[in-house]
């Protein structure tokens, strides 16, 4: 069911009003009047949208021992598309302009008729998707935690990220924004007394004299996402040089290693991507001359050990989403299956819990004194890097 099983992949959104004291069955009855199928209100491009149960895409049965677990709201966001089958379309097509232009003394339809023809299929079509023939619908989860009063979404897309924030409006009156590097950097820089500094950042000149002063995916010039590739990066150079093990704010530690997967792209948009599959992707060759060009990281895979727990995932730089996550296994000695769910909440919460303090390292290094330092040496780490390839 959703985040409780299995590997678990989603965006972080912040939700823009009080957390709930406790979540009741006035929230269960707010998502059962906007389930799915319910209200039949669509949207501009005729897709309809709902909130399920969680169990299967037909229910629509919200329960407080469901859908209430260890301090979080956990739902399903249903999407109802109706897609219209293009090749029974053009069958319909065919055998409607067959028909009229039957009788025609050259045998050919006229445009009149193809007109007629292309109607007509269409109508019939349409017709037939009223019993809902055509439709397909897809649940994405969703997860509201009361104690950080954050919405786990697990899709990525922005067109249903879209979706998630009007009927979550709709549905509980608060707007939800996705915590992304950026946003995430401000708020840790508004707990220190340095929202200034991320005010006033640019990309840094890890490459000197190749870096751009801009990076071409971050369409929005107020936007500091970027912030999530430098973090990507100095993970990197952390483990590569300094240590795999990283002290963190709460005095626990964390170590770390680069695993899996490794995406790179040049940030000027002109020299394309490259993906690296591989048990160890940043010891590759290949992957040290792509940042030494100047690529810098969108998606990282990581294994996390912290507290004695491992976590497997792979890392998206500028949202800091999270896909494929895998959670430690569950404690043999939980046997109830309730109690089993309230500690796989807990271990979802430890994920975040350990991302948001091993990027709180990292911003404290970038926005302080120290980064100066800091950046000079991973400059010397990649030349050097450069000099022994070479």
């Amino acid at each position: 069911m959703g985040f409780f099983t299995g590997r678990t992949s989603f965006l972080r959104f912040k939700v823009n009003g009080p957390a709930p004291k406790m979540f009741d069955q006035e929230h269960l009855d707010r998502l059962a009047d906007r389930s799915a199928g319910r209200q039949k209100i669509a949207s501009a491009d005729g897709v309809e949208t709902g909130w399920t149960a969680g169990e299967h895409i037909l229910d629509t049965e919200f329960d407080l021992a469901k859908n209430i677990i260890n301090d979080t709201l956990t739902f399903d966001l249903r999407v109802d598309t109706d897609k219209v089958p293009a090749d029974l379309l053009r069958a319909y097509y065919a055998v409607e302009l067959k028909a009229l232009s039957k009788k025609n003394p050259s045998g050919l339809p006229s445009s009149r008729q193809k007109r007629e023809a292309k109607e007509s299929a269409r109508e019939r079509l349409e017709f037939e998707a009223k019993d809902g023939r055509y439709r397909k619908r897809k649940c994405f989860p969703v997860l509201w935690d009361r104690l950080s009063n954050e919405v786990l979404f697990g899709a990525t897309s922005i067109t249903q990220v879209d979706r998630l924030c009007s009927l979550f409006e709709q549905t509980f009156g608060h707007e939800i924004d996705c915590v992304t590097a950026g946003r995430r950097a401000y708020h840790l820089a508004e707990v220190n007394s340095r929202t200034r500094l991320v005010d006033d950042s640019s990309p840094s000149a890890f490459v000197p004299g190749v870096t751009p002063s801009d990076v071409a995916w971050i369409a929005d010039e107020s936007s500091r996402d970027f912030i999530g590739n430098e973090f990507l990066l100095w993970l990197w150079y952390q483990t590569d040089v300094e240590s795999d093990t990283i002290k963190l704010a709460d005095g626990s530690e964390v170590t770390i290693m680069l695993a899996r997967t490794l995406t790179l792209e040049c940030p000027r948009g002109q020299t394309g991507h490259e993906t690296i599959s591989s048990e160890g992707p940043s010891k590759l060759p290949e992957a040290r001359r792509a940042i030494q060009s100047g690529k810098l990281p969108r998606k990282v895979g990581l294994t996390l050990v912290r507290h004695a727990d491992q976590y497997d995932l792979t890392i998206h730089a500028e949202t800091l989403a999270v896909s494929a996550g895998k959670l430690p296994a569950p404690d043999e000695a939980i046997t109830d299956p309730r109690a089993k769910l309230d500690d796989r909440a807990s271990q979802l919460r430890g994920l975040i819990e350990t991302l948001d303090l091993l990027y709180d390292v990292f911003g404290q290094k970038r926005f302080g004194k120290a980064w100066e330092t800091e950046l000079a040496g991973i400059q010397k780490w990649l030349k050097r890097e450069e000099r022994r390839a070479a």
